[in-house]
């Protein structure tokens, strides 16, 4: 983790002192790209003076409502490209970049809910990092293509869909999900969603891979790779 903070360290110290510094996670579904956020913004906080503080700002919390999938019909497809809301994703993160001497609030996703809960994060003036996560940020299609330039860095987090497809069943099955219907969701979204993360690899500033415990409680060693 130390490679990683020291590379947003000098990021910060490489644009003006007013300005928030974003950098984003994209990666498989089921990829640890929470943890390694998690992980990154504790090692930031304790790398930054007194008076500034790193975040976390999802891109989980533009999930459109079930309601919306509903009358879309993508209810059944939810996590591909279209059942996000990528235009206000966007529209915040230039709130972000063009408005940094301003608190701003972010929806969160919820999962125990299957939804998002508006004005859930508040982002304070105190605010200097902002680590996004999620799997689209590097999408080269019509609006999302937008997020790159809105980024100051963005990372690949390395996985293989041998490693990401057991933890996914894991994870619906325990959102309420028969084992049957769990294998039926990764095989029919999660894992086409993966392929076509895949393909935005090459569009990364570098690849970050786990590389083992670090021997402290839920937490990982990492090596970045620029590309």
């Amino acid at each position: 983790m130390e490679e990683l903070t020291k590379r947003v360290i000098a990021g910060l110290a490489s644009i003006p002192a007013d300005n928030r510094f974003i950098v984003g996670i994209v990666g498989f579904p089921g990829a640890g790209k929470s943890t390694l956020s998690g992980g990154l913004v504790d090692a930031i906080n304790a790398a930054l003076p007194s008076g500034q503080k790193a975040q976390i700002v999802p891109m989980d919390g533009y999930h459109l409502p079930n309601e919306t999938l509903d009358t879309l019909g993508l209810r059944p497809l939810k996590g591909i490209p279209e059942t996000f809301d990528a235009e206000g994703f966007i529209q915040l993160l230039r709130r972000i970049r063009e408005t940094p001497a301003q608190a701003l609030s972010a929806p969160a996703f919820d999962r125990s809910i299957d939804g998002s809960i508006a004005d859930a994060i508040k982002i304070g003036t105190d605010v200097r990092v902002i680590v996004t996560e999620g799997n689209y940020l590097l999408l080269d299609r019509e609006k999302w293509r937008q997020i790159a330039g809105l980024l100051d860095d963005c990372w690949f987090l390395d996985a293989s869909f041998e490693t990401i497809r057991p933890r996914l069943i894991a994870r619906h099955v325990e959102g309420g999900r028969s084992l049957e219907d769990a294998i039926a969701k990764v095989e029919s979204t999660d894992l086409p969603n993966a392929r076509l993360i895949e393909e935005t690899r090459r569009r990364a500033g570098a690849i970050v891979r786990a590389t083992g415990n670090s021997g402290v409680a839920g937490g990982f060693q990492y090596e970045i790779t620029t590309q």
